[in-house]
Protein backbone atom coordinates (compact mmCIF):
# COMPACT_ATOMS: atom_id res chain seq x y z
CA UNK A 1 0.00 0.00 0.00
CA UNK A 2 1.34 3.63 -0.20
CA UNK A 3 3.38 5.08 1.80
CA UNK A 4 1.37 8.93 2.59
CA UNK A 5 4.84 10.25 4.18
CA UNK A 6 6.93 9.19 1.35
CA UNK A 7 7.74 12.44 -1.10
CA UNK A 8 7.66 10.89 -4.48
CA UNK A 9 3.85 9.55 -3.63
CA UNK A 10 3.03 13.33 -2.33
CA UNK A 11 4.29 14.96 -5.74
CA UNK A 12 2.36 12.20 -7.60
CA UNK A 13 -0.80 13.61 -5.78
CA UNK A 14 0.33 17.53 -5.99
CA UNK A 15 0.77 16.78 -9.58
CA UNK A 16 -2.38 15.01 -10.04
CA UNK A 17 -3.94 17.41 -8.52
CA UNK A 18 -2.51 20.45 -10.08
CA UNK A 19 -3.67 19.11 -13.35
CA UNK A 20 -7.22 18.61 -12.35
CA UNK A 21 -7.37 22.07 -12.01
CA UNK A 22 -6.00 22.86 -15.40
CA UNK A 23 -7.94 20.37 -17.11
CA UNK A 24 -11.62 22.17 -15.74
CA UNK A 25 -10.72 24.84 -18.03
CA UNK A 26 -10.35 23.45 -21.64
CA UNK A 27 -13.99 21.13 -22.04
CA UNK A 28 -13.05 20.94 -25.96
CA UNK A 29 -16.87 20.02 -26.41
CA UNK A 30 -17.75 23.75 -24.61
CA UNK A 31 -16.03 25.39 -27.62
CA UNK A 32 -15.98 23.33 -30.78
CA UNK A 33 -19.99 23.14 -31.54
CA UNK A 34 -20.81 26.08 -33.84
CA UNK A 35 -23.41 29.15 -31.79
CA UNK A 36 -25.81 29.31 -35.34
CA UNK A 37 -26.20 25.88 -36.28
CA UNK A 38 -29.71 26.98 -37.19
CA UNK A 39 -29.75 29.75 -39.01
CA UNK A 40 -26.60 28.11 -41.20
CA UNK A 41 -28.62 25.46 -42.14
CA UNK A 42 -31.24 26.95 -43.18
CA UNK A 43 -28.84 29.35 -45.61
CA UNK A 44 -27.08 26.00 -46.75
CA UNK A 45 -30.28 24.76 -47.58
CA UNK A 46 -32.16 28.11 -49.31
CA UNK A 47 -28.43 27.48 -51.10
CA UNK A 48 -29.33 23.98 -52.87
CA UNK A 49 -26.47 22.44 -50.90
CA UNK A 50 -23.50 24.61 -52.79
CA UNK A 51 -22.55 27.62 -49.88
CA UNK A 52 -20.66 25.91 -47.13
CA UNK A 53 -21.82 27.20 -43.65
CA UNK A 54 -20.16 30.31 -41.78
CA UNK A 55 -20.41 28.61 -38.59
CA UNK A 56 -19.38 30.52 -35.00
CA UNK A 57 -17.76 29.30 -32.35
CA UNK A 58 -17.46 30.37 -28.21
CA UNK A 59 -14.90 32.87 -27.52
CA UNK A 60 -11.82 31.09 -25.32
CA UNK A 61 -12.10 32.36 -21.87
CA UNK A 62 -8.82 31.36 -20.58
CA UNK A 63 -4.96 32.41 -21.31
CA UNK A 64 -3.75 29.34 -24.03
CA UNK A 65 0.21 30.26 -23.74
CA UNK A 66 0.37 29.90 -19.97
CA UNK A 67 -1.68 26.90 -20.02
CA UNK A 68 0.78 25.15 -21.84
CA UNK A 69 3.52 26.32 -19.63
CA UNK A 70 1.50 24.92 -16.77
CA UNK A 71 1.15 21.75 -17.96
CA UNK A 72 4.92 21.71 -18.61
CA UNK A 73 6.15 23.41 -15.44
CA UNK A 74 4.97 19.72 -13.61
CA UNK A 75 7.97 18.29 -11.90
CA UNK A 76 7.29 14.81 -13.63
CA UNK A 77 10.93 13.72 -12.83
CA UNK A 78 10.03 13.98 -8.67
CA UNK A 79 7.53 10.81 -9.61
CA UNK A 80 10.03 8.00 -8.87
CA UNK A 81 7.38 5.39 -9.72
CA UNK A 82 8.58 4.96 -13.56
CA UNK A 83 5.36 3.27 -14.63
CA UNK A 84 3.26 6.24 -12.91
CA UNK A 85 5.91 8.67 -14.50
CA UNK A 86 5.36 7.28 -17.98
CA UNK A 87 2.15 7.85 -17.33
CA UNK A 88 1.63 11.43 -16.25
CA UNK A 89 4.10 12.58 -19.07
CA UNK A 90 1.62 11.00 -21.60
CA UNK A 91 -0.77 13.02 -20.01
CA UNK A 92 0.68 16.26 -19.83
CA UNK A 93 1.09 16.18 -23.90
CA UNK A 94 -2.34 14.65 -24.43
CA UNK A 95 -3.91 17.59 -22.87
CA UNK A 96 -1.35 20.00 -24.30
CA UNK A 97 -2.61 18.58 -27.76
CA UNK A 98 -6.45 19.55 -26.29
CA UNK A 99 -4.96 23.10 -25.83
CA UNK A 100 -4.05 23.22 -29.59
CA UNK A 101 -7.81 21.74 -30.92
CA UNK A 102 -9.34 24.59 -29.11
CA UNK A 103 -6.97 27.30 -29.90
CA UNK A 104 -7.42 26.78 -33.35
CA UNK A 105 -10.89 26.43 -33.91
CA UNK A 106 -12.23 28.00 -36.78
CA UNK A 107 -8.89 28.16 -37.83
CA UNK A 108 -9.51 25.47 -41.02
CA UNK A 109 -6.45 23.05 -41.51
CA UNK A 110 -4.65 24.10 -38.65
CA UNK A 111 -7.12 23.05 -36.63
CA UNK A 112 -8.35 20.07 -38.40
CA UNK A 113 -3.98 18.91 -38.14
CA UNK A 114 -4.62 19.64 -34.28
CA UNK A 115 -7.37 17.38 -34.47
CA UNK A 116 -5.50 14.49 -36.02
CA UNK A 117 -2.83 14.30 -34.45
CA UNK A 118 -5.47 13.91 -31.09
CA UNK A 119 -7.69 11.52 -32.43
CA UNK A 120 -6.34 10.51 -35.54
CA UNK A 121 -8.38 9.70 -39.00
CA UNK A 122 -10.31 6.66 -40.06
CA UNK A 123 -7.98 3.47 -41.76
CA UNK A 124 -8.89 2.45 -45.26
CA UNK A 125 -10.51 -0.61 -43.14
CA UNK A 126 -12.74 1.24 -40.87
CA UNK A 127 -14.04 2.93 -44.02
CA UNK A 128 -14.75 -0.65 -45.56
CA UNK A 129 -16.58 -1.30 -42.03
CA UNK A 130 -18.77 1.60 -43.03
CA UNK A 131 -19.44 0.53 -46.40
CA UNK A 132 -20.29 -2.68 -45.20
CA UNK A 133 -22.46 -1.85 -42.99
CA UNK A 134 -24.55 0.71 -44.84
CA UNK A 135 -25.70 -2.45 -47.43
CA UNK A 136 -27.95 -3.52 -44.81
CA UNK A 137 -31.82 -2.37 -44.65
CA UNK A 138 -32.56 0.03 -41.76
CA UNK A 139 -35.60 -1.12 -39.48
CA UNK A 140 -39.24 0.17 -40.74
CA UNK A 141 -38.87 3.86 -39.78
CA UNK A 142 -42.67 3.87 -39.27
CA UNK A 143 -42.75 1.16 -36.40
CA UNK A 144 -43.68 1.93 -33.13
CA UNK A 145 -40.51 2.19 -31.01
CA UNK A 146 -39.31 4.69 -33.75
CA UNK A 147 -42.00 7.41 -32.51
CA UNK A 148 -41.56 10.88 -31.57
CA UNK A 149 -43.70 10.94 -28.35
CA UNK A 150 -41.82 12.31 -25.05
CA UNK A 151 -41.28 15.57 -24.69
CA UNK A 152 -38.22 16.88 -22.85
CA UNK A 153 -39.78 16.76 -19.11
CA UNK A 154 -41.31 13.38 -19.71
CA UNK A 155 -38.30 12.41 -21.37
CA UNK A 156 -36.42 13.62 -17.42
CA UNK A 157 -38.80 11.62 -15.44
CA UNK A 158 -38.01 8.64 -17.64
CA UNK A 159 -33.94 9.12 -16.58
CA UNK A 160 -35.01 9.78 -13.28
CA UNK A 161 -36.78 6.23 -12.80
CA UNK A 162 -34.04 4.22 -15.02
CA UNK A 163 -31.59 5.92 -12.48
CA UNK A 164 -33.15 4.89 -9.13
CA UNK A 165 -31.07 1.54 -9.40
CA UNK A 166 -27.81 3.35 -9.14
CA UNK A 167 -26.60 4.60 -5.93
CA UNK A 168 -26.40 8.19 -7.43
CA UNK A 169 -27.27 11.62 -8.04
CA UNK A 170 -27.30 14.12 -10.66
CA UNK A 171 -28.70 17.21 -11.63
CA UNK A 172 -30.36 17.14 -15.24
CA UNK A 173 -31.04 20.64 -17.08
CA UNK A 174 -32.49 21.50 -20.52
CA UNK A 175 -30.92 22.89 -22.95
CA UNK A 176 -31.96 24.79 -26.61
CA UNK A 177 -28.75 25.27 -28.20
CA UNK A 178 -27.06 21.38 -28.15
CA UNK A 179 -26.52 19.43 -31.53
CA UNK A 180 -26.92 16.28 -29.38
CA UNK A 181 -30.64 15.27 -27.97
CA UNK A 182 -29.00 14.33 -24.78
CA UNK A 183 -25.41 14.26 -23.01
CA UNK A 184 -23.37 13.96 -20.02
CA UNK A 185 -21.47 17.09 -18.82
CA UNK A 186 -18.89 14.96 -16.55
CA UNK A 187 -17.22 17.90 -14.88
CA UNK A 188 -20.78 19.19 -13.05
CA UNK A 189 -22.25 15.53 -12.82
CA UNK A 190 -25.19 16.62 -14.92
CA UNK A 191 -27.16 14.97 -17.80
CA UNK A 192 -28.46 17.99 -20.29
CA UNK A 193 -31.41 17.19 -22.36
CA UNK A 194 -32.52 18.94 -26.02
CA UNK A 195 -35.33 20.78 -24.89
CA UNK A 196 -35.99 21.22 -28.60
CA UNK A 197 -36.47 17.38 -29.13
CA UNK A 198 -39.07 14.95 -28.83
CA UNK A 199 -38.27 11.31 -27.80
CA UNK A 200 -39.25 7.32 -28.94
CA UNK A 201 -39.28 4.62 -27.22
CA UNK A 202 -35.71 3.58 -28.85
CA UNK A 203 -34.20 7.07 -28.11
CA UNK A 204 -35.10 6.62 -24.59
CA UNK A 205 -33.77 2.82 -24.24
CA UNK A 206 -30.80 3.71 -26.11
CA UNK A 207 -30.13 7.18 -23.98
CA UNK A 208 -30.78 5.38 -20.44
CA UNK A 209 -28.47 3.28 -21.13
CA UNK A 210 -25.86 4.76 -22.97
CA UNK A 211 -25.78 8.32 -20.92
CA UNK A 212 -26.29 7.07 -17.92
CA UNK A 213 -25.79 3.09 -17.46
CA UNK A 214 -22.46 4.02 -18.76
CA UNK A 215 -21.11 7.51 -18.94
CA UNK A 216 -22.73 9.11 -15.57
CA UNK A 217 -21.42 5.63 -14.42
CA UNK A 218 -18.31 6.58 -15.12
CA UNK A 219 -18.11 9.85 -13.78
CA UNK A 220 -19.39 8.75 -10.62
CA UNK A 221 -16.67 5.81 -10.13
CA UNK A 222 -14.07 8.02 -11.67
CA UNK A 223 -14.65 10.53 -8.57
CA UNK A 224 -13.82 7.89 -5.97
CA UNK A 225 -9.92 7.03 -6.56
CA UNK A 226 -7.60 8.90 -4.66
CA UNK A 227 -5.88 10.16 -8.05
CA UNK A 228 -8.60 12.51 -10.01
CA UNK A 229 -6.88 11.07 -13.58
CA UNK A 230 -9.39 8.25 -13.58
CA UNK A 231 -12.62 11.60 -13.11
CA UNK A 232 -10.85 14.04 -16.02
CA UNK A 233 -9.57 10.95 -18.26
CA UNK A 234 -6.81 9.10 -19.69
CA UNK A 235 -5.07 10.06 -22.56
CA UNK A 236 -7.50 8.32 -25.56
CA UNK A 237 -9.98 7.91 -23.44
CA UNK A 238 -13.05 8.53 -25.63
CA UNK A 239 -12.98 5.42 -27.99
CA UNK A 240 -12.62 3.62 -25.09
CA UNK A 241 -15.73 5.63 -23.32
CA UNK A 242 -17.94 5.66 -26.54
CA UNK A 243 -17.35 2.43 -27.61
CA UNK A 244 -18.77 0.88 -24.10
CA UNK A 245 -21.74 3.49 -24.16
CA UNK A 246 -22.88 2.05 -27.65
CA UNK A 247 -21.84 -1.54 -26.23
CA UNK A 248 -24.20 -0.80 -23.75
CA UNK A 249 -27.42 -0.19 -26.32
CA UNK A 250 -26.41 -3.78 -27.56
CA UNK A 251 -26.38 -5.36 -24.62
CA UNK A 252 -29.63 -3.92 -23.63
CA UNK A 253 -31.32 -5.53 -26.71
CA UNK A 254 -31.56 -1.71 -27.87
CA UNK A 255 -28.80 -1.97 -30.90
CA UNK A 256 -30.36 -1.21 -33.75
CA UNK A 257 -29.50 -1.17 -37.86
CA UNK A 258 -30.60 2.46 -38.08
CA UNK A 259 -28.38 3.38 -34.85
CA UNK A 260 -25.41 1.55 -36.85
CA UNK A 261 -25.76 3.08 -40.00
CA UNK A 262 -25.88 6.61 -37.70
CA UNK A 263 -22.26 5.21 -36.55
CA UNK A 264 -21.19 4.39 -39.81
CA UNK A 265 -22.10 7.39 -41.72
CA UNK A 266 -20.00 9.34 -39.47
CA UNK A 267 -17.07 7.57 -40.63
CA UNK A 268 -17.85 8.57 -43.76
CA UNK A 269 -18.57 11.77 -43.02
CA UNK A 270 -14.35 11.64 -40.82
CA UNK A 271 -13.40 9.98 -44.34
CA UNK A 272 -14.14 12.30 -46.82
CA UNK A 273 -12.98 15.38 -44.52
CA UNK A 274 -9.55 13.45 -44.48
CA UNK A 275 -10.31 13.82 -48.25
CA UNK A 276 -9.92 17.53 -48.59
CA UNK A 277 -13.99 17.58 -49.38
CA UNK A 278 -15.40 21.15 -48.07
CA UNK A 279 -18.57 20.93 -45.98
CA UNK A 280 -21.03 20.60 -49.25
CA UNK A 281 -19.22 18.30 -51.03
CA UNK A 282 -19.25 15.88 -47.80
CA UNK A 283 -23.18 16.89 -47.30
CA UNK A 284 -24.09 15.69 -51.33
CA UNK A 285 -21.91 12.70 -50.72
CA UNK A 286 -24.11 11.60 -47.46
CA UNK A 287 -27.27 12.82 -48.99
CA UNK A 288 -27.00 12.08 -52.72
CA UNK A 289 -24.75 9.25 -53.16
CA UNK A 290 -25.66 7.39 -49.74
CA UNK A 291 -29.51 8.43 -49.72
CA UNK A 292 -29.44 9.97 -46.21
CA UNK A 293 -32.15 12.42 -45.35
CA UNK A 294 -31.13 16.27 -45.42
CA UNK A 295 -31.82 16.48 -42.06
CA UNK A 296 -29.56 13.96 -40.66
CA UNK A 297 -26.76 14.63 -43.38
CA UNK A 298 -26.42 18.07 -42.32
CA UNK A 299 -26.45 17.05 -38.51
CA UNK A 300 -23.51 14.33 -39.24
CA UNK A 301 -21.60 16.98 -41.58
CA UNK A 302 -21.56 19.47 -39.36
CA UNK A 303 -20.32 16.89 -36.83
CA UNK A 304 -17.25 16.01 -38.80
CA UNK A 305 -16.75 20.01 -40.08
CA UNK A 306 -16.94 21.65 -36.87
CA UNK A 307 -14.09 23.86 -35.59
CA UNK A 308 -12.50 23.17 -39.66
CA UNK A 309 -12.44 19.28 -39.21
CA UNK A 310 -13.17 17.21 -36.28
CA UNK A 311 -12.00 13.80 -36.52
CA UNK A 312 -13.37 12.18 -33.48
CA UNK A 313 -16.70 10.62 -34.96
CA UNK A 314 -15.15 7.50 -36.52
CA UNK A 315 -14.39 6.66 -33.39
CA UNK A 316 -17.62 5.56 -31.83
CA UNK A 317 -17.56 2.46 -34.45
CA UNK A 318 -14.11 1.38 -33.83
CA UNK A 319 -14.73 1.58 -29.80
CA UNK A 320 -17.84 -0.67 -30.26
CA UNK A 321 -16.26 -3.20 -32.22
CA UNK A 322 -13.00 -3.43 -29.81
CA UNK A 323 -15.05 -3.56 -26.68
CA UNK A 324 -17.74 -6.28 -28.20
CA UNK A 325 -14.07 -8.80 -29.31
CA UNK A 326 -12.94 -7.64 -25.72
CA UNK A 327 -16.24 -8.83 -24.22
CA UNK A 328 -16.31 -11.99 -26.36
CA UNK A 329 -12.77 -12.85 -24.75
CA UNK A 330 -14.40 -13.35 -21.85
CA UNK A 331 -12.67 -10.35 -20.39
CA UNK A 332 -13.62 -7.82 -17.25
CA UNK A 333 -15.49 -5.28 -18.65
CA UNK A 334 -15.51 -3.75 -14.81
CA UNK A 335 -11.77 -2.19 -15.09
CA UNK A 336 -12.63 -0.05 -17.96
CA UNK A 337 -15.91 1.06 -15.71
CA UNK A 338 -13.68 2.97 -13.07
CA UNK A 339 -13.31 6.06 -14.96
CA UNK A 340 -12.61 7.98 -17.99
CA UNK A 341 -10.04 5.37 -19.34
CA UNK A 342 -8.77 3.60 -21.97
CA UNK A 343 -8.22 0.24 -23.36
CA UNK A 344 -4.68 0.63 -23.55
CA UNK A 345 -4.12 1.70 -20.15
CA UNK A 346 -6.03 -1.65 -18.67
CA UNK A 347 -2.54 -2.83 -16.79
CA UNK A 348 -1.57 -0.21 -15.17
CA UNK A 349 -5.08 0.47 -14.37
CA UNK A 350 -4.90 -2.47 -12.30
CA UNK A 351 -1.66 -2.30 -11.06
CA UNK A 352 -2.69 1.05 -9.32
CA UNK A 353 -5.42 -0.86 -7.72
CA UNK A 354 -2.85 -3.01 -6.50
CA UNK A 355 -0.51 -0.34 -5.45
CA UNK A 356 -3.51 1.66 -3.37
CA UNK A 357 -3.87 4.44 -6.00
CA UNK A 358 -7.51 3.25 -7.17
CA UNK A 359 -9.98 1.52 -6.03
CA UNK A 360 -12.29 -1.06 -7.93
CA UNK A 361 -15.36 -0.09 -9.28
CA UNK A 362 -18.37 0.90 -6.93
CA UNK A 363 -21.16 1.16 -9.68
CA UNK A 364 -21.05 -1.41 -12.85
CA UNK A 365 -23.74 -0.87 -15.73
CA UNK A 366 -26.79 -2.62 -15.38
CA UNK A 367 -27.03 -4.17 -19.00
CA UNK A 368 -23.55 -5.63 -18.55
CA UNK A 369 -24.84 -8.15 -16.30
CA UNK A 370 -27.06 -9.72 -18.73
CA UNK A 371 -26.76 -9.96 -22.50
CA UNK A 372 -30.65 -8.97 -23.90
CA UNK A 373 -29.19 -8.57 -27.96
CA UNK A 374 -31.94 -11.03 -29.90
CA UNK A 375 -30.89 -9.15 -33.12
CA UNK A 376 -29.03 -12.30 -35.23
CA UNK A 377 -28.67 -9.57 -37.90
CA UNK A 378 -27.09 -6.90 -35.08
CA UNK A 379 -24.66 -10.05 -34.14
CA UNK A 380 -23.68 -11.11 -37.65
CA UNK A 381 -22.54 -7.29 -38.45
CA UNK A 382 -20.52 -6.87 -35.46
CA UNK A 383 -18.92 -10.16 -35.85
CA UNK A 384 -17.71 -9.39 -39.25
CA UNK A 385 -16.51 -6.22 -38.63
CA UNK A 386 -13.18 -6.53 -39.39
Amino acid sequence: MMNDSSVATKALFEIDNYIDELVKKIELLSYVNPINIEEEKQKFFASKYLSDPNFLYPSIDFDKFNLHREFFSQSIEQIEDTRLKALYEEIIYCYSGLIQCIETIGEGKKFYYNSLRSFGTPTEQDVENAKFILHFDSEDEDAEMFTPKYSCEEAEKIFRGYSEQYDFSFDIKHSSTMGAIAMVLNNIKTLVINKNHTFSDNEMNVLTNHEIGVHMVTTMNGLLHPLKIFSHGFPNYEETQEGLAVFSEYMSGNLTIKRLKELAYRVIAVDSLAKGYPFSKTFRLLHNNYDLNREDAFYITVRAHRGGGFTKDYLYLTGLKKIYNYYKEGKDLGVLLTGKVSLEFIDDIQYMIDQGFAVKPKHYTDSYLQNKNTNKMVDFILESLK
